[in-house]
């Protein structure tokens, strides 16, 4: 199977999958109970001409069917319908809110790389008391959920030490970056944890491999057998969790901008849940499934390029 077939084929699986969810997610949140219409009315006794009134204008009462396809075909145009809570555009307070999230996304992505990485190797190539102190600084990361994380790192450094703000996405990229710098770290810190382990045990199992054994009696300099030989090989298990660390992040990204009132699409998925604003939470929704799928992709991708021994198709296996 040639790459170009292979990424033809998944792309293809996407699509259909992609398609299947979108179904899930329409109509899953009309399995919950409570309705558009009683947020609305906020509680007050109406009429029945007023509830059907509200039910027309967003036709909530035309056939679960002719909802779905109606909403599908905007979607496929980039019209996710119209927010009941906010009233307007759910495109539009997607696009406000969206670069925010990223932005997060992307902050604390870096940090989980380059503090993850970081430690992993240090602990696998020094062990002994160091390693220990990495696993016991990676098993506190591990064990401290993102909203644990969030408050103690709110209360700290916003609150006592005054040194970072305690909630706001900030003006600018530059006041964007100070704003979500606590918010990245809280975000980072279970995987930064999670990511140290995989890179250790990855790498402790290519320092006992028969090549590496062999470029060492050959005189190649130690650091070079690090790069070329230990690192290079644990690289296909570390990308494969990379791809877990950045779904991860898309989940866990609606606590931390809600702890931190960071006002992206996390905060605002949280409050249209509550509100049941149908459109709004499934286009957030729709959006994580693909971010979801679109990472794993680009995992499955990569994998065969940076490790020749992972064959098209499969994760972690050896051709």
């Amino acid at each position: 199977m040639t790459f170009l077939r292979f990424a033809a084929r998944r792309v293809a699986e996407m699509a259909a999958t992609l398609l299947a969810a979108s179904f899930v997610v329409f109509g899953a949140l009309y399995l919950a109970p409570g309705s558009p219409a009683s947020f609305l009315l906020s509680g007050r006794s109406a009429s029945p001409e007023a509830v059907a009134a509200i039910n027309s204008q967003y036709h909530l009462d035309d056939p679960f069917a002719v909802r779905y396809f109606d909403w599908l075909g905007g979607v496929l145009h980039g019209d996710f319908g119209r927010s009941i809570t906010y009233r307007t555009d759910v495109s539009r307070l997607l696009a406000d809110r969206l670069p925010t999230t990223l932005l997060l996304i992307v902050m604390a992505l870096a940090v989980v790389v380059a503090g993850g990485l970081l430690l992993g190797r240090i602990a696998a190539v020094r062990g002994g008391r160091i390693d220990s102190a990495i696993l016991v600084v990676t098993t506190f990361a591990v064990g401290t959920p993102s909203f644990v994380a969030a408050v103690l790192l709110q209360g700290l450094f916003a609150v006592r030490l005054g040194w970072f703000p305690s909630g706001g996405a900030g003006d600018g990229l530059g006041d964007m970056i100070w704003h979500l710098t606590l918010p990245s770290i809280a975000l980072a810190l279970y995987l930064i944890g999670m990511l140290a382990r995989v890179t250790r045990s990855a790498m402790a199992e290519a320092l006992e491999s028969e090549h590496v054994t062999v470029a060492r009696s050959r005189g190649v300099p130690e650091r070079l057998v690090i790069r070329r030989h230990v690192f290079r090989n644990a690289l296909g298990t570390v990308l494969t969790t990379g791809g877990l660390v950045v779904s991860t992040l898309l989940v866990c990204t609606i606590l931390v901008e809600t702890a931190f009132s960071v006002g992206g699409i996390g905060q605002l998925l949280e409050l249209s849940t509550t509100t049941k604003d149908f459109p709004t939470v499934q286009a957030i929704a729709l959006i994580v499934v693909a971010l979801f799928m679109a990472v794993n992709l680009v995992v499955d991708l990569l994998l065969p390029l940076v490790d020749p021994r992972i064959t098209l198709g499969t994760r972690g296996s050896a051709a």
